[in-house]
């Protein structure tokens, strides 16, 4: 069946049918991995269970204890049997926090897209890599290991056709789909650098982001689908690279059989791909020379590009990937992040096919064609793993339980959320109603800058339990510090304060692409000797860790300090609200107050000022008198970035009653959603003028 699907594919992609010689491609890879150093033929035909060897047998306790404590031994002993090296480490870490020094594995070669294809080509070409869950629903496409190695090369070997040297940073601006994967292992393959750009934003967002890498290729799509709805990709690419003069070339491919213009940069990308050979060399990669770079909002407004490495970054991810999750052999990993963000890279490509995984890319929506979308294909797919965000969850939970409850999900295992902290009322959802509460359901903690989960439940001891709504546990080799205001560290449990990591690791980020001194001002001088993250977070009575928000998002009440996320945490626990928005305003009293801004579930609306009276009631008894938010505005949506960040920048300059200049509000999924408010809010404020 992946076979006959896989060809409806490439039909799909090109005007003429890619051949396989699969013998050859499978003798490629045979030939590149016997020149590899530790992991052989044999040794990968089963993904081992244990870290390695070396530490088999012992308990998490244990092994947790072993990785802070001599995490030369640790990771040393798990990248020699984990990963294909072309060319042994000689040292396993030379990290300083202090000064901005982070080099893992120097001295290795490796090649990231060898470690993620050819391995498992070797053991079973045709297992499935990708099951490519496309916006129409029921019409999934699967790609097997080898069809994705064979896109890969001739895509890379396409690129070299091109100009594209090792170290040249490729721009990639498309949908989910297997060609966008390829996109980025062809890149890995050559030893050119990604820089995934999320086929939403605007072309002045795409042409920053060009500007500031100094990228010289861009590789597009004409169109994108998604919710049933086509838009242009080509066209905003067309506009940014005008004002990008680095660009030498454009690789267009087909996404939809609409033709778009192609000027004088522009390659058609099916088409030459299809003369490329199925066969690419890879490039042996230091494990220190760059992966990609991911570009992520600074607070001064300018967006950062964050540097990821090889060798560390792809074993942290493989090693997330398998314990964060509890992920096997033959399992269907289901992420549905978008690939334009760190978890699209981290828990969609890299990661999971690392591990021989089978990953589902998810085109669409979670509401199309209906609200029923994600658990139809979590049925129709067999889906082990199911991994998505709160704000998607939070958006289902105004739907009644039927859309969920009428399809099969026996097949899930796991769940996790990502992005932001889950409240409770949204976890007990996604616990009970679609897990049937039997399936471990793990809050994840990570950012861009850390490579992959941190913070998580799993892995454990057997039998440990999970709280709701915490991300508890430090992954191996994170070792959390809480940091006061005066640069101290905090002992003790049931305690708060600036979240920070001890000690370096293999997936951090190494730093911000051509600005390292920013990288240092940012992550490691605020505490010297640590990697700040930006976050507060509490450690309960027993241990545990509980993110309470950014540390940008405190409020400062009567000198009572308390984190806008606990407040929503409260506002959230109402049965009538899905979602809550709480910034800080100024207050001539009182230094600042909290301003709430609430949707409710369409039931809801005719008893606004009920609800808001309970709501009140709510949080001055789950926290105090003193948090009850001075300001309820009820609104229909609240401004949500693509990607499902709540744009808290504009709900201020709403509350504060200063719209003459929003700023940029293009990575908005609807921009219309800024004047709802500002209206709502004028007509709140004339209100209670009149009170």
């Amino acid at each position: 069946m992946a076979g006959r699907v896989s060809r409806s594919l490439l039909n799909y992609f090109s005007r003429e049918n890619f051949t396989f010689r699969s013998k050859k491609c499978l003798r490629q890879s045979v030939t590149f991995i016997s020149q590899c150093h530790a992991r052989s033929l044999s040794s990968v035909t089963a993904p081992q269970l244990d870290l390695s060897s070396h530490l088999a047998g012992k308990t998490y306790a244990d092994l947790y204890e072993l990785s802070v404590k001599d995490p030369e031994n640790f990771w040393g002993s798990i990248a020699r049997e984990r990963l294909t090296w072309t060319k042994l480490f000689d040292r396993v870490n030379d990290c300083d926090l202090s000064s901005g020094k982070i080099s893992w594995f120097t001295g290795g070669q490796l090649n990231v897209s060898v470690n993620c294809l050819d391995v498992h080509v070797a053991e079973d070409p045709n297992r499935v890599a990708l099951i490519w869950e496309k916006d129409e629903a029921g019409t999934e496409v699967r790609i097997t290991y080898r069809e994705l190695l064979e896109m890969t090369c001739r895509l890379a070997n396409t690129l070299k056709r091109y100009g594209v040297q090792r170290g040249d940073r490729v721009a990639i601006y498309m949908p989910v789909s297997p060609m966008a994967v390829a996109a980025m292992l062809a890149c890995a393959r050559i030893g050119a650098v990604h820089t995934v750009v999320f086929a939403g934003f605007s072309s002045e967002a795409l042409a920053g982001r060009i500007q500031d890498a100094q990228c010289k290729f861009v590789i597009t799509c004409n169109q994108g689908v998604r919710g049933g709805r086509i838009f242009d990709l080509k066209s905003t690419v067309d506009a940014a690279v005008k004002s990008c003069p680095s660009i030498k070339h454009v690789f267009v491919a087909q996404r939809t059989n609409n033709s778009v213009p192609m000027g004088k940069l522009d390659i058609p990308l099916d088409e030459v791909m299809a003369r490329e050979s199925s066969l690419c060399p890879p490039e042996p990669m230091d494990s220190e020379d760059m992966l990609f770079m991911l570009y992520t909002s600074g607070s001064t407004g300018k967006p950062k590009g964050i540097v990821h490495t090889q060798a560390g970054y792809l074993l942290y991810t493989s090693l997330t990937h398998q314990y964060v999750f509890d992920y096997t052999p033959g399992d269907v990993f289901g992420c549905v992040a978008d690939i334009g963000w760190i978890t699209g890279h981290s828990y969609v490509v890299y990661g999971p096919l690392c591990n021989g995984a089978t990953s589902v890319l998810f085109e669409s929506t979670p509401v199309y064609p209906d609200p029923g979308r994600y658990w139809e294909t979590v049925q129709r797919l067999g889906i082990n793993q199911f991994y998505g965000a709160p704000t998607a969850i939070r958006l289902l939970l105004k739907y009644d339980e039927s859309w969920v409850k009428k399809y099969d999900r026996s097949s899930l295992r796991t769940l996790g959320s990502v992005g932001e902290p889950i409240n409770r009322e949204a976890w007990e959802w996604f616990h009970n109603v679609v897990g049937d509460g039997r399936c471990p359901l793990v809050d994840t903690w990570w950012q861009t800058e850390t490579g992959g989960v941190c913070i998580a439940p799993l892995p454990a001891e057997p039998g440990a339990e999970i709280r709701p709504g915490m991300a508890m546990r430090p992954f191996f080799g994170i070792q959390p510090a809480l940091m006061g205001e005066k640069g101290q560290m905090i002992t003790g449990n049931d305690v708060s304060g600036a979240l920070c990591i001890s000690q370096p690791w293999p997936g951090m980020a190494r730093t911000i692409f051509g600005d390292h001194q920013r990288f240092v001002n940012a992550y490691l001088k605020p505490y010297p000797g640590y990697y700040f993250t930006g976050d507060g977070a509490y450690r309960t009575e027993d241990g545990y860790y509980q993110i309470t928000g950014r540390m940008d998002d405190v409020i400062n009440i009567s000198g009572h300090r308390l984190g806008t996320a606990e407040i929503e945490d409260a506002l959230d626990e109402h049965p009538d609200v899905p979602e809550t928005a709480v910034i800080g305003i100024s207050h001539e009293i009182k230094g600042e107050v909290p301003f709430a801004f609430v949707v409710l579930k369409e039931t809801a609306y005719e008893n606004q000022q009920a609800v808001v009276d309970e709501l009140r009631g709510l949080v001055a008894t789950k926290i105090a008198k003193y948090a009850v938010p001075e300001h309820f505005l009820v609104v229909k949506r609240l401004p949500k970035t693509r990607s499902g960040k709540i744009m808290r920048r504009i709900l201020r300059k709403i509350a504060m009653n200063d719209t003459s200049n929003m700023g940029d509000i293009s990575t908005l999924d609807d921009p219309c959603v800024v004047s709802e408010i500002v209206q709502a809010h004028k007509h709140y404020r004339s209100h209670a003028a009149r009170m």
